[in-house]
């Protein structure tokens, strides 16, 4: 629907969107920033240099011209596509920010705009008081770097699609045709942190989707944690939040 009212002479576009469980949006860009809201379900949104994971409830803001993809998991959005020139405060990369329950509400009431359609008064003031709540909301640090330089690249997609716990340095290191050495110092210039904690980093990210539907036991278990409250340490020092506080989202 976007392609049909992008061109359109107003600032914002609200779109509500379902999408079946496991859909690939494939690598695109908008010239418009965007509000991509998760009133269900989890979304994973990756750019060139990152990859963020989404809970419901809610929302990444993606700066216009940025290449990424998304999956949905069991995921309906309500989106806003916004003229970069009305929001000049949008961050330059990608965040996961929290949504409360007032923008949840005017998130749901936009999704019943027609952009086509002449503004009402009311449609215009619930936009406008749509921006100016973005512009206050609170990061939630849901996000990972992904390096630039190859071989790395590919390595740490390959891992977050499937954050296997046998896999180490060893392997990634022979993958690379690298020393461990080597390769551990090439991977700390690039990223900024060890090959070892960014896999742990992306472990605990992919507990997010799965905190939908086990509890915190069993996905500590999952991940190789000795104890639930092992992981739930791990979790919160990395993530300023409890694995507890995703459980109903």
């Amino acid at each position: 629907m976007l392609a049909e009212v992008d061109a359109l002479p107003v600032p914002v576009l609200p779109i509500a969107t379902s999408y079946p469980p496991g859909h690939l949006l494939l690598w695109h860009e908008h010239r418009r920033a965007q509000l991509l809201y998760a009133a269900t379900g989890t979304m994973l949104v990756e750019t060139d240099h990152g990859a963020w994971t989404v809970p419901g409830e809610r929302a990444a803001l993606i700066p216009p011209g940025t290449r990424h993809q998304v999956r949905m998991l069991d995921v309906e959005t309500n989106s806003l596509y916004v003229d970069p020139a009305v929001v000049t405060w949008w961050p330059d990369e990608c965040r996961v920010v929290e949504v409360g329950p007032l923008l949840r509400e005017l998130l749901l009431a936009a999704s019943d705009i027609d952009p086509r359609d002449a503004l009402s008064e009311r449609d215009g003031a619930v936009l406008e008081l749509v921006l100016h709540e973005a512009s206050r909301l609170r990061e939630v640090p849901l996000h990972i770097p992904i390096p630039r330089a190859a071989p790395f690249t590919e390595l740490c997609r390959r891992y977050l699609a499937d954050p296997d716990l046998a896999v180490g340095n060893v392997v990634w290191a022979r993958d690379a045709g690298m020393s461990e050495r080597t390769f551990s110092r090439r991977f700390r210039e690039d990223v900024g942190m060890s090959p070892g904690a960014w896999r742990s980093r992306a472990r605990l990210l992919s507990a997010v989707p799965m905190l939908r539907h086990q509890n915190v036991s069993e996905v500590a278990g999952r991940l190789g944690y000795a104890t639930p409250a092992a992981f739930s340490y791990a979790f919160t020092r990395a993530f300023r939040s409890p694995p507890s506080s995703l459980r109903t989202r």
